[in-house]
C-alpha cells in the first residue's frame, strides 16, 4: 500500500504543478529534492512571484525510521518505527478576490521491532480560505467535494465537512480559518472499509482537487482590487499563519520528526499584516466574511 500511494502522489504532484503553471502563465515551480538523515526524503516544488500565484508549494515526502519519543507518547506506543508519506499543497494568490487553498493527502504505517505493521491509516482533505466571499465559489468547491465523497459513502461529506469546520478553527479568535471543505484522519480498515477502499476514496478526493479549485481561480484572477482590499487580504493571511503555527497537527508532526523546515513552513505567505485590534467596518464585505467564518454554512444545501 505504501508503494502504491507513494507512486500516486508523485503522479498527482506532476499533474497539479503542470496545471498551475499553465494557469499562472509566468512563473514556474522551482524543485528541490531532499533527504532526511534518519530515513527518506521528498520533492518540494515552490512557485513565487507569478502573475496569479504570489507564493505556493506542492510538496511530496516519504519519511521513515524510529518514531520520536514525543510522538510515541502522543500515540501511546513504545519503541515503534514508522513510515509516512503524503502530498501537501498551499497556494496564496496575488489577487485578494482569489482564495487561498490548502490540501493534503497522506498515508501512515507504524511497525513493531520485528517490522510487522501494527497500525496504518490514511488522512487528508482540502479546504478553501477566501478573503472576499463569493457564494457561488463556495458552493462549487463544496459540491465538488461532496461529489467525490458520494461515490464512496453518502455519509462521508457531511461527516468530513463538519470535521473540517471543527479542525480549521482558530479557537483563540473564535473563527474558522476559512470556509472549509473536507478533513479526515485515522481512516483505518474496518468491516465496511478495507485499506484498498480507503485508498480509492482518498485518491478520488485528490483527483477532484483541480476541479474544485481551478474554476474559482479562472473566474476571479482578473478582477480589479484596491490597496484597501489588498491590506485586508494580508490581515487575513495573518490568521492563516496563526493557525498553522499554533494549531496545525501536520506542522507539529514535521517539526517533531526533524522534518525539512523549508518544506514545513512553505505554507506561510510572503506578505502579512497584524494590525492592532482590527475590526472590519459594519455592513462591509469584510464583515460579511467574518460572520460566515464564525458561523459555518451548509453550502451544498444553501
Amino acid at each position: 500500500m505504501k508503494d502504491k500511494f507513494f507512486k500516486y502522489i508523485h503522479e498527482l504532484q506532476d499533474t497539479i504543478t503542470s496545471k498551475l503553471e499553465a494557469i499562472d502563465g509566468t512563473a514556474k515551480f522551482q524543485e528541490d529534492t531532499w533527504k532526511r538523515p534518519e530515513g527518506g526524503g521528498g520533492r518540494t516544488r515552490v512557485i513565487e512571484n507569478g502573475s496569479v500565484f504570489e507564493k505556493g508549494g506542492v510538496n511530496i515526502s516519504g519519511v521513515h525510521g524510529k518514531l520520536p519519543d514525543s510522538m510515541q507518547k502522543y500515540f501511546g506506543v513504545e519503541d515503534a518505527d514508522f513510515f509516512a508519506c503524503g502530498l501537501s499543497l498551499v497556494l496564496h494568490p496575488k489577487n485578494p478576490m482569489v482564495p487561498t487553498v490548502h490540501a493534503n493527502w497522506r498515508y501512515f504505517e507504524m511497525y513493531d521491532q520485528k517490522g510487522n505493521i501494527v497500525d496504518q491509516w490514511f488522512g487528508g482533505g482540502q479546504d478553501l480560505t477566501p478573503y472576499y466571499l463569493f457564494e457561488d465559489d463556495a458552493i462549487h468547491f463544496h459540491q465538488t467535494c461532496k461529489t467525490a465523497c458520494d461515490k464512496h459513502n453518502l455519509e462521508f461529506y457531511p461527516k468530513y465537512k463538519a470535521r473540517c469546520d471543527e479542525y480549521f478553527y482558530n479557537t483563540h479568535r473564535n473563527e474558522g480559518r476559512g470556509i472549509g471543505g473536507l478533513f479526515f484522519d485515522y481512516c483505518k480498515a474496518s468491516e465496511d472499509m478495507s485499506m484498498q477502499n480507503w485508498y480509492n476514496f482518498v485518491t478520488e478526493v485528490g483527483n477532484s482537487f483541480l476541479n474544485a479549485y481551478v474554476p474559482v481561480v479562472e473566474k476571479r484572477k482578473s478582477l480589479s482590487y484596491t490597496k484597501k482590499q489588498r491590506d485586508w487580504q494580508e490581515i487575513r493571511r495573518g490568521r492563516y499563519v496563526e493557525f498553522n503555527l499554533v494549531h496545525d497537527k501536520g506542522t507539529l508532526f514535521g517539526l517533531k520528526t526533524n522534518g525539512r523546515i523549508e518544506s514545513i513552513l512553505m505554507s506561510l505567505p510572503p506578505h502579512v499584516q497584524w494590525v492592532y485590534d482590527h475590526h472590519p467596518e459594519s455592513g462591509s464585505d469584510e464583515e460579511k466574511l467574518i460572520n460566515v467564518l464564525q458561523n459555518p454554512i451548509d453550502w451544498v444545501n444553501k
